[in-house]
Protein backbone atom coordinates (compact mmCIF):
# COMPACT_ATOMS: atom_id res chain seq x y z
CA UNK A 1 0.00 0.00 0.00
CA UNK A 2 1.34 3.59 -0.83
CA UNK A 3 -0.32 5.23 2.44
CA UNK A 4 -2.10 5.29 5.15
CA UNK A 5 -4.99 6.54 3.68
CA UNK A 6 -5.33 3.77 0.86
CA UNK A 7 -4.53 0.67 3.82
CA UNK A 8 -7.50 1.79 5.98
CA UNK A 9 -9.82 1.92 3.09
CA UNK A 10 -9.04 -1.29 1.72
CA UNK A 11 -9.75 -2.68 4.94
CA UNK A 12 -12.53 -0.75 6.04
CA UNK A 13 -14.69 -2.20 2.39
CA UNK A 14 -13.63 -5.33 3.64
CA UNK A 15 -15.14 -4.69 6.85
CA UNK A 16 -18.30 -3.14 5.91
CA UNK A 17 -19.00 -6.31 3.64
CA UNK A 18 -17.56 -8.78 5.96
CA UNK A 19 -19.33 -7.55 9.42
CA UNK A 20 -23.04 -8.21 8.47
CA UNK A 21 -22.32 -11.68 7.27
CA UNK A 22 -20.30 -12.21 10.62
CA UNK A 23 -22.68 -10.71 12.70
CA UNK A 24 -25.71 -13.12 10.61
CA UNK A 25 -23.53 -15.80 11.60
CA UNK A 26 -23.29 -15.55 14.87
CA UNK A 27 -26.88 -15.57 15.49
CA UNK A 28 -27.74 -18.24 13.17
CA UNK A 29 -25.17 -20.19 15.42
CA UNK A 30 -26.08 -19.33 18.73
CA UNK A 31 -22.96 -17.73 20.17
CA UNK A 32 -23.88 -15.25 22.24
CA UNK A 33 -21.18 -12.35 22.08
CA UNK A 34 -21.20 -8.35 23.86
CA UNK A 35 -20.85 -6.21 20.47
CA UNK A 36 -20.42 -2.90 22.41
CA UNK A 37 -19.15 -0.38 20.46
CA UNK A 38 -15.30 0.58 20.96
CA UNK A 39 -13.76 4.08 20.71
CA UNK A 40 -11.88 2.39 18.13
CA UNK A 41 -13.47 0.72 15.03
CA UNK A 42 -12.35 -2.58 13.95
CA UNK A 43 -11.46 -0.91 10.82
CA UNK A 44 -8.52 1.27 12.50
CA UNK A 45 -7.56 -1.69 15.52
CA UNK A 46 -7.11 -3.74 12.07
CA UNK A 47 -4.91 -0.80 10.23
CA UNK A 48 -3.13 -0.37 13.50
CA UNK A 49 -1.71 -3.78 13.69
CA UNK A 50 -0.85 -3.73 9.79
CA UNK A 51 0.95 -0.62 9.94
CA UNK A 52 2.84 -1.81 12.85
CA UNK A 53 4.31 -4.06 10.81
CA UNK A 54 5.08 -2.67 7.92
CA UNK A 55 6.75 0.33 9.98
CA UNK A 56 9.95 -2.01 10.89
CA UNK A 57 9.34 -1.58 14.82
CA UNK A 58 10.79 -4.32 16.71
CA UNK A 59 8.19 -3.40 19.94
CA UNK A 60 4.43 -3.02 19.27
CA UNK A 61 3.95 -1.19 22.89
CA UNK A 62 7.07 1.37 21.54
CA UNK A 63 5.06 1.63 18.01
CA UNK A 64 1.69 2.28 19.59
CA UNK A 65 3.13 4.70 22.56
CA UNK A 66 5.88 6.47 20.57
CA UNK A 67 4.41 6.93 16.97
CA UNK A 68 0.65 5.76 16.94
CA UNK A 69 -0.66 8.36 20.25
CA UNK A 70 1.87 11.00 19.26
CA UNK A 71 1.50 11.17 15.04
CA UNK A 72 -1.49 9.90 13.86
CA UNK A 73 -4.12 11.60 16.64
CA UNK A 74 -5.27 13.47 13.76
CA UNK A 75 -6.04 10.09 11.83
CA UNK A 76 -7.22 7.97 14.87
CA UNK A 77 -8.68 10.90 17.32
CA UNK A 78 -10.68 7.81 19.35
CA UNK A 79 -7.26 6.61 20.18
CA UNK A 80 -7.77 4.14 23.56
CA UNK A 81 -4.72 3.36 26.07
CA UNK A 82 -2.16 0.86 25.23
CA UNK A 83 -3.32 -1.51 27.71
CA UNK A 84 -6.79 -1.21 26.31
CA UNK A 85 -5.74 -1.89 22.85
CA UNK A 86 -4.04 -5.39 23.81
CA UNK A 87 -7.35 -6.19 25.19
CA UNK A 88 -9.26 -5.08 21.60
CA UNK A 89 -6.85 -6.92 19.56
CA UNK A 90 -8.74 -10.34 20.65
CA UNK A 91 -11.97 -9.52 19.10
CA UNK A 92 -10.49 -9.40 15.31
CA UNK A 93 -8.58 -12.76 15.17
CA UNK A 94 -11.50 -14.27 12.91
CA UNK A 95 -11.97 -11.06 10.93
CA UNK A 96 -8.08 -10.38 10.41
CA UNK A 97 -7.27 -14.13 9.27
CA UNK A 98 -10.60 -13.85 6.88
CA UNK A 99 -8.89 -10.48 5.17
CA UNK A 100 -5.54 -12.50 4.83
CA UNK A 101 -7.21 -15.24 2.77
CA UNK A 102 -8.32 -12.37 0.48
CA UNK A 103 -5.01 -10.49 0.44
CA UNK A 104 -3.14 -13.72 -0.88
CA UNK A 105 -2.85 -14.21 -4.21
CA UNK A 106 -3.32 -17.65 -6.84
CA UNK A 107 -1.20 -20.20 -8.05
CA UNK A 108 -0.05 -20.22 -11.35
CA UNK A 109 1.26 -23.36 -12.25
CA UNK A 110 5.03 -22.92 -10.82
CA UNK A 111 4.81 -22.83 -6.88
CA UNK A 112 7.27 -23.19 -4.21
CA UNK A 113 6.91 -24.25 -0.70
CA UNK A 114 9.18 -24.06 2.94
CA UNK A 115 8.10 -24.40 6.24
CA UNK A 116 10.19 -21.74 8.85
CA UNK A 117 10.38 -22.02 13.05
CA UNK A 118 8.49 -19.79 15.16
CA UNK A 119 10.35 -19.85 18.42
CA UNK A 120 8.36 -18.79 21.30
CA UNK A 121 10.91 -18.39 23.71
CA UNK A 122 14.60 -19.13 24.59
CA UNK A 123 15.59 -22.98 24.86
CA UNK A 124 16.67 -22.24 28.32
CA UNK A 125 13.53 -21.10 29.37
CA UNK A 126 11.35 -24.07 28.03
CA UNK A 127 10.84 -25.67 31.28
CA UNK A 128 9.16 -22.56 32.81
CA UNK A 129 7.14 -21.39 30.14
CA UNK A 130 3.77 -21.82 30.59
CA UNK A 131 1.82 -19.17 27.71
CA UNK A 132 1.52 -22.20 25.44
CA UNK A 133 1.41 -24.94 27.17
CA UNK A 134 -0.75 -27.65 24.54
CA UNK A 135 0.09 -25.30 22.14
CA UNK A 136 3.61 -25.27 21.22
CA UNK A 137 6.49 -28.15 20.99
CA UNK A 138 9.65 -29.13 20.96
CA UNK A 139 11.42 -29.41 17.36
CA UNK A 140 14.42 -29.04 15.29
CA UNK A 141 15.74 -27.86 12.11
CA UNK A 142 19.24 -27.64 10.73
CA UNK A 143 20.19 -24.79 12.65
CA UNK A 144 19.04 -26.79 16.25
CA UNK A 145 16.39 -27.47 18.80
CA UNK A 146 13.61 -24.41 19.39
CA UNK A 147 10.50 -24.47 21.13
CA UNK A 148 7.27 -22.93 19.68
CA UNK A 149 5.46 -23.37 15.60
CA UNK A 150 6.09 -24.14 12.07
CA UNK A 151 4.51 -22.03 9.93
CA UNK A 152 4.24 -23.85 6.57
CA UNK A 153 4.37 -21.21 3.01
CA UNK A 154 3.51 -22.04 -0.46
CA UNK A 155 4.66 -19.21 -2.78
CA UNK A 156 3.97 -18.62 -6.37
CA UNK A 157 6.80 -17.51 -8.62
CA UNK A 158 5.77 -13.70 -7.94
CA UNK A 159 6.37 -14.21 -4.48
CA UNK A 160 2.33 -13.95 -3.38
CA UNK A 161 1.57 -16.15 -0.44
CA UNK A 162 -0.86 -18.39 -1.99
CA UNK A 163 -1.06 -21.29 1.74
CA UNK A 164 -0.40 -21.11 4.67
CA UNK A 165 -0.75 -23.59 7.78
CA UNK A 166 0.73 -23.31 11.53
CA UNK A 167 1.48 -26.62 13.14
CA UNK A 168 3.38 -27.85 16.81
CA UNK A 169 7.05 -27.83 16.01
CA UNK A 170 7.76 -31.39 16.36
CA UNK A 171 5.38 -31.63 13.24
CA UNK A 172 7.06 -33.03 10.12
CA UNK A 173 6.52 -30.44 7.18
CA UNK A 174 5.28 -33.38 4.75
CA UNK A 175 2.62 -34.31 6.89
CA UNK A 176 0.44 -30.78 6.21
CA UNK A 177 1.55 -30.92 2.81
CA UNK A 178 -1.41 -32.58 0.96
CA UNK A 179 -3.89 -29.94 3.55
CA UNK A 180 -1.48 -27.39 1.96
CA UNK A 181 -1.63 -27.63 -1.69
CA UNK A 182 -5.86 -28.18 -2.23
CA UNK A 183 -5.72 -24.76 -4.39
CA UNK A 184 -2.47 -25.96 -6.23
CA UNK A 185 -1.61 -26.99 -9.86
CA UNK A 186 1.56 -27.75 -11.88
CA UNK A 187 4.77 -27.86 -10.22
CA UNK A 188 5.45 -27.57 -6.46
CA UNK A 189 9.36 -27.33 -5.89
CA UNK A 190 10.65 -28.02 -2.21
CA UNK A 191 13.83 -28.97 0.07
CA UNK A 192 14.97 -32.11 0.90
CA UNK A 193 12.46 -32.03 3.79
CA UNK A 194 9.71 -33.03 1.50
CA UNK A 195 11.37 -36.39 -0.21
CA UNK A 196 8.61 -39.28 -0.35
CA UNK A 197 7.70 -41.19 -3.28
CA UNK A 198 4.40 -42.55 -1.66
CA UNK A 199 4.15 -38.61 -1.14
CA UNK A 200 5.38 -37.91 -4.91
CA UNK A 201 2.62 -40.24 -6.08
CA UNK A 202 -0.30 -38.95 -3.85
CA UNK A 203 0.50 -35.51 -4.95
CA UNK A 204 0.60 -36.46 -8.97
CA UNK A 205 -3.43 -37.59 -8.47
CA UNK A 206 -3.94 -33.75 -7.39
CA UNK A 207 -2.31 -32.32 -10.28
CA UNK A 208 0.60 -31.79 -8.69
CA UNK A 209 4.33 -32.69 -9.41
CA UNK A 210 6.38 -32.62 -6.23
CA UNK A 211 10.25 -31.88 -7.59
CA UNK A 212 13.22 -32.01 -4.82
CA UNK A 213 16.48 -32.11 -4.48
CA UNK A 214 18.28 -35.40 -3.66
CA UNK A 215 20.67 -36.25 -0.30
CA UNK A 216 23.98 -37.01 -1.30
CA UNK A 217 23.42 -40.65 -0.42
CA UNK A 218 20.67 -40.96 -2.94
CA UNK A 219 20.87 -42.15 -6.99
CA UNK A 220 21.04 -39.47 -9.30
CA UNK A 221 17.72 -38.83 -11.40
CA UNK A 222 16.82 -37.46 -14.57
CA UNK A 223 15.39 -34.37 -14.53
CA UNK A 224 13.86 -31.25 -16.96
CA UNK A 225 16.57 -28.55 -17.55
CA UNK A 226 13.79 -26.29 -16.52
CA UNK A 227 12.69 -27.68 -13.47
CA UNK A 228 16.81 -28.10 -12.45
CA UNK A 229 16.68 -24.40 -12.70
CA UNK A 230 13.98 -23.66 -11.13
CA UNK A 231 14.74 -25.84 -7.81
CA UNK A 232 18.28 -24.01 -7.77
CA UNK A 233 15.51 -20.62 -7.25
CA UNK A 234 13.77 -22.12 -4.67
CA UNK A 235 15.65 -19.78 -2.32
CA UNK A 236 12.68 -17.46 -3.03
CA UNK A 237 10.62 -18.87 -0.57
CA UNK A 238 13.49 -18.65 2.22
CA UNK A 239 13.91 -14.66 1.40
CA UNK A 240 10.06 -14.25 2.38
CA UNK A 241 10.84 -16.25 5.12
CA UNK A 242 13.16 -14.34 6.11
CA UNK A 243 11.67 -10.86 5.12
CA UNK A 244 8.52 -12.09 7.41
CA UNK A 245 10.86 -12.43 10.33
CA UNK A 246 13.38 -9.62 10.19
CA UNK A 247 10.91 -7.16 8.43
CA UNK A 248 7.43 -8.22 9.60
CA UNK A 249 8.39 -9.37 12.66
CA UNK A 250 6.44 -12.15 13.07
CA UNK A 251 8.15 -13.60 15.66
CA UNK A 252 9.36 -12.96 19.23
CA UNK A 253 9.62 -14.04 22.33
CA UNK A 254 7.24 -11.33 24.57
CA UNK A 255 4.51 -12.91 23.95
CA UNK A 256 1.66 -13.12 26.88
CA UNK A 257 -0.91 -14.82 25.20
CA UNK A 258 -2.10 -17.39 22.53
CA UNK A 259 -4.56 -14.54 20.78
CA UNK A 260 -2.12 -11.93 20.73
CA UNK A 261 0.66 -14.51 19.22
CA UNK A 262 -1.94 -15.56 16.28
CA UNK A 263 -3.37 -11.85 15.77
CA UNK A 264 0.56 -10.70 15.54
CA UNK A 265 1.35 -13.70 13.41
CA UNK A 266 -1.79 -13.30 11.17
CA UNK A 267 -1.00 -9.25 11.07
CA UNK A 268 2.58 -10.04 9.65
CA UNK A 269 1.55 -11.92 6.98
CA UNK A 270 -1.23 -9.43 5.76
CA UNK A 271 1.41 -6.54 5.66
CA UNK A 272 3.67 -8.78 3.44
CA UNK A 273 0.61 -9.43 1.06
CA UNK A 274 0.63 -5.39 0.92
CA UNK A 275 4.23 -4.82 -0.15
CA UNK A 276 4.21 -3.92 -3.60
CA UNK A 277 8.04 -5.65 -4.46
CA UNK A 278 8.22 -9.26 -3.46
CA UNK A 279 10.38 -11.56 -4.36
CA UNK A 280 9.99 -12.74 -7.74
CA UNK A 281 11.15 -15.85 -10.10
CA UNK A 282 11.35 -13.90 -13.53
CA UNK A 283 9.61 -16.25 -16.26
CA UNK A 284 9.07 -15.27 -19.94
CA UNK A 285 6.54 -16.65 -21.48
CA UNK A 286 7.78 -19.38 -23.42
CA UNK A 287 9.37 -20.53 -20.52
CA UNK A 288 5.65 -20.45 -18.54
CA UNK A 289 3.93 -22.41 -21.17
CA UNK A 290 6.50 -25.32 -21.40
CA UNK A 291 6.83 -25.66 -17.14
CA UNK A 292 2.57 -25.53 -17.80
CA UNK A 293 2.13 -27.74 -20.12
CA UNK A 294 1.40 -30.77 -18.72
CA UNK A 295 -1.42 -29.65 -16.87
Amino acid sequence: MDSLLELFVHVDDFWQGFHPIWHEHLLTSGQRQRLRDSQLSESEILTILILFHQAQYRNFKAFYLGYVRRHLKAECPNLVSYKRFVTLMKRIGVPMFVYLRICMGRCTGVSFVDSTPLRVCHNRRIGRYRVFVGWAARGKTTMGWFYGFKLHLVVNDRGEIIAMQLTPGNIDDRKPLPQLIQQVYGKLFGDKGYLSQSLRDDLREQAVDLITSLRRNMQPQLMLLQDKLLLKRRSIIETINDQLKNISQIEHSRHRSVDNFFVNLVAGLIAYCHRPNKPKVQLDPKQYRMLTALH
